[in-house]
């Protein structure tokens, strides 16, 4: 169970998806400017309290809630199961900024800072350095429009940059700006990298610099950000104690070592960034503009299908610009159409009479999904099961079985999508597909079809917020 107290908050909302929405709600609220009144004198320890608490921020990287108000984030994920580990609940702080955090850290009004804080040697010498999580570069971030593009460190001169105040980017571009002329850049002390790149993708910044995970995150709601060169070679993201309590910093560099901490970090890349593919501008600017321009038509029947069925309205949403780029009248050249793209004979199981009516094709394929989420087993962990029910959706039921038996038999996990995603595209193996029910398939379609429609929901989620 996790708490969460409000010094210094803001709005917990996906910072990007908020933006993308174009609603009224401003991203910081302000709801309170008072501290929790503790000092490190104060606060217990969790061994004694337990309680942890862990400082944090905002952001697609770190910790934000999902349309249901469900708590989420790589962060969040890997603070959650570290304090279950240890039989402890968490107490969320959420600041601002980077400095922010940094202030509880140096206040000691905190056990723990998880807020995808670099590991500099700056840092260390002033906290005690806990488990290191993610390796990022730090990227250079201009529009794609920014002519001259800098390409070279020596090209900067002149460029308008600005980041976040305190940031491991101020160390980076001091050193630059030390070895190159001309170099000269701004911190700022109320918005954080999320909200800077945003500047940069509505041309109101020259440029940013960003971690390359928030960068990778970040392009995909604002395709004309563009990667103008690495600044940095790999550093690492992780936690950091007051000196206080350094003896939580070292709990979790032996939890984070070992299986389980191990296991906790495959599973947060797994869900937060492996199935984010290549960047492709073309695509995602389309989806942008298909966002403003046709979903709207539509966007209520994906809402009316998610009451009737549970499936939620933004993943329908995904699935069906994943099918027809939400259009009522795509047809394809084997026949299946409309804007879920059904076959005749599902359509005609469903009761759908015109696969070309958007409303009862998208009621027909929300009900489609549904039966084939249902029918999977209820042991088997969600997202995973959303996951092998879109491979279904995809692919077929006879062949999703036949890939869960092929995994029994290779010793994989038939519960796991991420085992699944390899052995998928054994249908299509000849050493494999001829000793099963269904024969040959093209397996490693559906692995592509759940990773687009997981990129494309990831973008579309801001529009039902």
């Amino acid at each position: 169970m996790a708490r969460i107290t409000k010094p210094r908050i803001f709005a917990t909302l996906f910072p990007a998806a908020l933006l993308l929405s174009g609603c009224g709600q401003p991203s910081s609220g302000q709801a309170s400017q008072q501290s929790s009144g503790q000092t490190s004198a104060e606060i217990a320890g969790p061994e004694q309290s337990g309680v942890l608490q862990v400082a944090t921020r905002n952001g697609s990287t770190t910790y934000y809630l999902d349309r249901h108000e469900n708590a989420i984030g790589p962060e969040h994920s890997l603070v959650s199961q570290f304090a279950e580990s240890k039989g402890w609940t968490v107490e969320w702080t959420m600041y601002e900024s980077t400095a922010e955090v940094l202030e509880a850290l140096e206040s000691g009004d905190t056990h723990l800072a998880a807020a995808g804080l670099t590991h500099l040697p700056s840092r260390t010498e002033q906290f005690t350095r806990g488990p290191a999580h993610t390796e990022i570069t730090e990227q250079l971030v201009c529009h794609r429009e920014h002519r001259p593009m800098p390409r070279l460190p020596e090209n900067l001169a002149g460029v308008e940059i600005r980041v976040t105040a305190k940031s491991s980017y101020v160390e980076t571009l001091n050193k630059l700006a030390g070895q190159h002329e001309g170099i000269t850049f701004s911190e700022d002390d109320d918005l954080t990298t999320e909200l800077l790149l945003s500047e940069v993708a509505e041309q109101e910044l020259d440029c940013t610099v960003a971690d390359s995970n928030i960068v990778q995150v970040m392009r995909r709601h604002f395709p004309h950000l563009e990667v103008a060169m690495n600044l940095t070679s790999g550093k690492n993201l992780g936690w950091y104690s007051p000196n206080t309590f350094a003896d939580i910093a070292d709990t979790a560099h032996e939890w984070m070592n070992s299986p389980a901490g191990d296991q906790a970090i495959g599973d947060m890349e797994t869900r937060y960034y492996s199935y984010i593919g290549e960047f492709d501008f073309v695509d995602l600017r389309a989806l942008n503009r298909r966002i403003e321009n046709r979903l709207p038509d539509f966007k209520d029947e994906f809402v009316k299908a998610e009451k009737q069925t549970g499936m939620p309205a933004d993943l329908l949403a995904a699935l069906s610009y994943q099918e027809s780029h939400w259009d009522p009248a795509a047809v394809s050249p084997t026949g299946v159409r409309g804007i879920m793209m059904l076959t005749r004979n599902t359509a005609e199981s469903l009761g759908v009479t015109d696969r070309l009516d958007p409303d009862a094709a998208i009621d027909g394929g929300a009900r489609y999904l549904a039966d084939r989420h249902r029918r999977l087993p209820e042991t088997i962990p969600e997202p995973d099961r959303t996951f092998l029910a879109l491979a279904s959706y995809n692919i077929g039921r006879g062949h999703l079985l036949d890939a869960r038996q092929l995994a029994r038999e290779l010793g994989k996990n038939p519960d796991s999508w991420e085992d699944m995603s390899e052995v998928l595209p054994l249908k299509a193996d000849k050493r494999y597909y001829p000793s099963t029910r269904y024969g040959y398939a093209r397996g490693y379609e559906p692995v592509h079809y759940v990773q687009r429609i997981r990129n494309y929901r990831d973008v579309i989620k801001g529009s039902f917020e």
